[in-house]
C-alpha cells in the first residue's frame, strides 16, 4: 500500500510540478504528516525531491528528473474506461485505481501530449447527474459490479412496478452496467433475452457459485441504444394516460424534456368542453412518473395505469395531511383551482 502511494506521490510531482504537502495529502487521501514521512522516504531512496518554503512553496523534483516506473497493474488497466468520471468510479469501488492509472498514463506521455491532456482537463468536465439531483442510493452496486467482472450469476430481489407492482426474485447473468443521467442500470439475462434492471430497485442480492459464458456477439452499447429507442417509442403498457389543462400542455417540455414532450403531444386528443386534452406519456416507473406529474399540480389528472393512479392519490392525501384546513370546501381560498392565487393580507 505504501509503495503504491510513494509512486503516486512521485508521479504527481513529475506531472504537475511543485505541490504543497496539503495539496498532495488531498490528492492521496492522507494527512500532511504522512506526506512528510513519504517525502523523507523518497529522498532516502535517492529521488531528488526538494522543498521551497513560503506561501507559494512546496515540494518539487529536480529539473530533468523523470521516473519510468509507469507500468499499469491489471486493476488500473481495467479501470481506464472510467477515466474522467471520478464519481462513477468511486461508486464502483475503482476510484483509487482510476487515479493511479491516470497518473501513470500522464507520466508516460511525451511532454507535448501531456501538456495538451492537462489543457483539456482544465477546460472540460463531465457531470452526469441532472440538475438538483444527487446520485441515488445503490447499496448493491458493488456486488453487481463484482459479479459482472467475474461472469458470476446472481439472485436478486427486485422491486418492480409493472405488470404487477411488488417484489420479485430473479436469477440473473449480468452482462453490463450503464450510467444514464446519474442512474445505474444493470443489463442481465434471466429466463430468455437480456433485460434492463434499475440497480437502485434491487432490494437484496446473493452471489451464486455458478459461472456463465457471455453470449457471443453481445454489444453493450448497441443493446443500450436499441433499448433507449424502444423505451422512447414504448407500447401502451409502458405509458401513462393523463388529461391535461391548456397550461399543462404548454408545460410539457419543461416536465418531460423536448423529445418526450413531442411524443406526448403527438398523442393529444381534441380538447373537451373544459379545454382539457387526453394524452399518453412514457412511463419509466410509477415513482418516477408520479414525481414528474406532481410538478404539474392541478393541471394534470392521471387516468391509467391503476398503480400510478393509486400512487398519485396516496401521495396527494399524505401531502394534504401536512396542511390543516383553514375553511370549508366551498371557501375559494381552500378549493383553489388552476388559476387560483392567494393574495396576501394587508
Amino acid at each position: 500500500m505504501r509503495a503504491s502511494r510513494l509512486l503516486s506521490l512521485l508521479l504527481l510531482l513529475q506531472n504537475r510540478g511543485r505541490m504543497s504537502a496539503t495539496q498532495l495529502a488531498a490528492e492521496l487521501d492522507v494527512t500532511a504528516r504522512t506526506i512528510y514521512r513519504d517525502v523523507e522516504a523518497l529522498v532516502a531512496a535517492g529521488v531528488p525531491v526538494y522543498a521551497e518554503h513560503g506561501p507559494t512553496g512546496g515540494y518539487q523534483l529536480m529539473d530533468g528528473y523523470r521516473t519510468r516506473l509507469t507500468g499499469l497493474t491489471a486493476e488500473e488497466a481495467e479501470s481506464l474506461f472510467l477515466t474522467g468520471m471520478p464519481q462513477p468510479a468511486a461508486e464502483l469501488g475503482l476510484g483509487a485505481q482510476v487515479a493511479a492509472a491516470e497518473l501513470k498514463l500522464m507520466a508516460a506521455l511525451p511532454t507535448p501530449y501531456r501538456d495538451a491532456s492537462i489543457r483539456i482537463r482544465q477546460r472540460f468536465h463531465l457531470d452526469a447527474p441532472g440538475w438538483y439531483r444527487e446520485p441515488g442510493r445503490v447499496p448493491h452496486l458493488l456486488a453487481v459490479a463484482e459479479a459482472l467482472w467475474q461472469d458470476q450469476a446472481i439472485e436478486v430481489r427486485y422491486r418492480r412496478w409493472s405488470p404487477e407492482p411488488g417484489e420479485v426474485t430473479r436469477r440473473l447473468q449480468p452482462l453490463g452496467l450503464v450510467l444514464k443521467a446519474g442512474v445505474w442500470y444493470l443489463i442481465a439475462v434471466g429466463d430468455e433475452r437480456p433485460r434492463t434492471y434499475r440497480v437502485s430497485a434491487i432490494t437484496g442480492l446473493r452471489l451464486l457459485p455458478d459461472r456463465f459464458t457471455r453470449p457471443d456477439g453481445f454489444d453493450l452499447a448497441e443493446f443500450w441504444q436499441h433499448h433507449v429507442a424502444r423505451f422512447e417509442q414504448s407500447d401502451t403498457d409502458q405509458v401513462a394516460v393523463v388529461t391535461l389543462s391548456p397550461r399543462g400542455v404548454a408545460d410539457l417540455p419543461d416536465l418531460l424534456g423536448p423529445r418526450a414532450a413531442r411524443t406526448a403531444r403527438g398523442t393529444l386528443a381534441d380538447p373537451g368542453p373544459d379545454g382539457w386534452r387526453q394524452a399518453t406519456i412514457p412511463l419509466e416507473s410509477v415513482p418516477h412518473a408520479a414525481a414528474s406529474l406532481l410538478r404539474l399540480g392541478v393541471d394534470v389528472r392521471v387516468l391509467e395505469p391503476p398503480a400510478l393512479v393509486a400512487h398519485m392519490a396516496a401521495t396527494i392525501r399524505a401531502m394534504a395531511r401536512l396542511y390543516p384546513r383553514s375553511g370549508s370546501a366551498a371557501d375559494p381560498d381552500v378549493a383553489g383551482g388552476p388559476d387560483h392565487q392567494v393574495v396576501p393580507a394587508g
